[in-house]
């Protein structure tokens, strides 16, 4: 957990041009995906529509909050527009 703390604040570091000290932790917390999208889904993107589980980073510089996703294989990357609280997936047999 350290070295995904330690790879989110050195990407928001480097990305609001601010000391490392000026970014606080707010959360971390192991989640399950809905989806390969780990919650951050892309217009124009498809993502295999799997279970996924990974973490959310919750930081706050400049008094802002910033999002950071990732799972075994990705990440910590910046989430500019997350998505709500992963769940599990919708039934793909269920009517809409």
């Amino acid at each position: 957990m350290d070295q995904l703390l330690d790879k989110a604040i050195a990407d928001l570091s480097e990305r609001l041009s601010v000391g490392r000290s000026a970014i606080e932790v707010l959360g971390f917390e192991q989640v399950t995906w809905p989806d390969a999208s780990l919650g951050c889904p892309q217009p124009g993107m498809k993502y295999r529509q799997v279970p996924v589980d990974g973490y959310r980073i919750l930081l706050r510089a400049q008094g802002r909050d910033y999002a950071y996703h990732g799972d075994g294989r990705r990440g910590p990357f910046y989430c500019p527009t997350p998505v709500s609280q992963a769940g599990p997936p919708p039934d793909p047999r269920a009517e809409t």
